[in-house]
Order: C-alpha cells, then sequence, then structure tokens
C-alpha cells in the first residue's frame, strides 16, 4: 500500500483518509447541529458573542441556550480536526501541494464561519448573515470531499482526465443549477418560520413564490441529473462516475420529499 512519510513515520494512504474523513464528517455533523438550532428557534439562545450572554460564556440554563452552546462548542472539534488535516497534508512526504492547498482552505473557511456567526447572533439572525453561513458550510464540505477523494489518489492529474469531454458541460450545467437550487433553498428558509427564532428578521417575500422558484430550480437540476444517468450508462469505464451520480439521485430524492414536507 502507498504511504505518506512524516518525519520518518510512514502514513498510510488509509490513515491519511483517516484524518480528512474525520474533518469532512465533523464538517457534516456541525450542519446538522446547526440545522437543529433553526428548527427549534434557537438561533438567540446565547444572545452575545464569543460569550454566551454578558454573564456567562458557557451558559446552558435553558433548551434554547444548551442547543446553541452545543453546536457553539463543537466548532472547536471541527477546528481540531481541520487544523490535524493541514499539519498531516505539511509534513507529508511525498509533498503533495493540492492537499496542502485544500486543507488550508478547510482553515480559512471554518475561521469565516467563526466570524459569520458571531454576525449573525449580533445582528439578531439577519437573514443575509444566515444564508451566508449555511452557504459557506456547504463550500467547506465540498473541498473536505475533494480533499478526501484526492488523499486517496496518487496522481489527481490522472482521475481528473478520466472524465469524458463530451460530458463536462453537462456536469457544469449540474452544478450550476445545483448552486441555484441551494441558494434559492436559503431564502424559502429565511422568508417562512425556521429562520432561527421567533423574532428573527425575515424577508418579505411571500412564502408560496419563493418556494415556487426553488422548486423550478429542484426539478431542473433532478432532471439533469437523469439526462447524465442516461449519458453514462452502458459505459463501463465510467462505473465510478455513474455511482456517484446515482447516489446523488438518492439523496436529490430525499431532499426534496425532506422539502416537501416541510413546506
Amino acid at each position: 500500500m502507498g504511504g505518506l512519510t512524516v518525519t520518518g513515520v510512514v502514513i498510510t494512504t488509509r490513515t491519511f483518509r483517516l484524518v480528512t474523513g474525520v474533518a469532512l464528517g465533523s464538517l457534516c455533523v456541525i450542519i446538522f447541529t446547526g440545522a437543529l438550532v433553526r428548527l427549534t428557534g434557537s438561533g438567540l439562545g446565547c444572545v452575545d458573542w464569543p460569550q454566551c450572554n454578558e454573564s456567562k460564556f458557557i451558559d446552558v440554563s435553558s433548551g434554547h441556550t444548551f442547543i446553541e452552546q452545543a453546536n457553539r462548542l463543537f466548532t472547536g472539534f471541527v477546528s481540531a480536526s481541520v487544523i490535524l488535516a493541514v499539519l498531516t497534508a505539511h509534513r507529508a512526504r511525498p509533498r503533495r501541494l493540492d492537499l496542502i492547498v485544500l486543507a488550508w482552505l478547510l482553515v480559512a473557511g471554518v475561521l469565516m464561519q467563526v466570524v459569520i456567526g458571531g454576525i449573525v447572533v449580533l445582528t439578531g439572525l439577519n437573514p443575509f448573515a444566515n444564508m451566508a453561513h449555511f452557504l459557506v458550510s456547504m463550500v467547506l464540505i465540498a473541498l473536505a470531499l475533494l480533499l478526501y477523494r484526492r488523499a486517496g489518489v496518487a496522481r489527481p492529474e490522472q482521475w481528473l482526465r478520466s472524465f469524458p469531454k463530451d460530458l463536462v458541460l453537462t456536469v457544469r450545467l449540474l452544478f450550476l443549477l445545483g448552486v441555484i437550487a441551494v441558494v434559492t433553498g436559503t431564502v424559502v428558509t429565511a422568508t417562512g418560520p425556521h429562520a432561527g427564532g421567533e423574532d428573527a428578521v425575515r424577508f418579505g417575500f411571500e412564502l408560496s413564490d419563493v418556494a415556487r422558484v426553488h422548486g423550478i430550480s429542484v426539478i431542473a437540476t433532478v432532471a439533469t441529473l437523469v439526462f447524465l444517468l442516461v449519458k453514462l450508462r452502458g459505459r463501463p469505464d465510467l462505473s465510478d462516475h455513474r455511482e456517484s451520480v446515482v447516489v446523488l439521485g438518492y439523496v436529490a430524492v430525499a431532499q426534496g420529499i425532506v422539502g416537501y414536507s416541510q413546506y
């Protein structure tokens, strides 16, 4: 098995991927804890930042403060996981600049999230700040997944070239539509009842209108996804790519069910 050497100690590819996998997992978990904050209306469970309130740095005196505080404290684990990813990438041999850059981008993103989280609280759950908080999380997940995938590839340029050029345009369209679907989804959330708290500022849009725009973007995304799946059929050399698209399809269907149920 190929390995990476750190100051005389051999780190196997499996170990390196474990480090990046933990970073990816922690970034996924904190999205769920953040969602719990919003769904329970605990966004202002802590009314100050970085302290929970004027008198206490940590306060779990109520359900709302406990949920908000748990989300904040978990950020410490997320920070530690991405810092470990940076240290491993820097000291590994052979030196991989792509891994180093991706790991540092994770650290920069987490620091950005800390600042945005403070802005969210200090502005009373401003919808634009709330949207930014979630969207940056999506970027971090994408970067962490890319780091995880590349950590197991000896020559990443071969992995990149393995995708057929005739499908690149479709993939780019899928990416663009996916971004639009995610962004319009945050607008729906910032308009509806799950903005993070009863007194949170909301957009003044008609909920049914923004939900319809979001729904159309989701339908367009899924249609493009199905088209890509059809194009990948009968191409055994692209089985790995097809498997990824199939997983994305299942996730898209699940998201549609959750979103419609929530609406």
